[in-house]
């Protein structure tokens, strides 16, 4: 009965896949949105005496605070689209199974 351990395998296959997606997404969103930070930090130096007199520390946190908040969105919508483009897959292979069994039992249709 090697199903379960197939079972098994592919379950650990998609999890390892749906963790590496989710990983692109965390430094797709940490890049996209560190650049956004950055550009708003340089224009509030450039505009705002108050972002000037914060301490390099503070403005390093809201420097990461924005690339991390990104980071989670990215791969939060990631996992999300990975885990329906997994399901649509699994779907198309349930159907697929079912008309295999469909055309063995009662056979092909004559019209094609």
């Amino acid at each position: 009965m090697g199903t379960t351990t197939d079972y098994n395998a592919t379950k650990h296959e998609e999890a390892a896949e749906a963790s590496w997606e989710a990983v692109r997404g965390g430094v797709n969103g940490a890049l996209k949105w560190g650049v956004a930070t950055a550009v708003l930090g340089g224009l509030g130096y450039m505009v705002s005496p108050i972002y000037r007199s914060f301490t390099i520390q503070f403005k390093t946190y809201i420097q990461m605070s924005g690339m991390v908040l990104g980071g989670m969105i990215e791969a939060d919508a990631r996992l999300h689209e990975y885990e329906k483009t997994m399901r649509m897959r699994r779907r198309l292979l349930r159907d697929q199974a079912m008309w295999q069994t469909f055309e063995d039992q009662y056979g092909k249709d004559d019209e094609e």
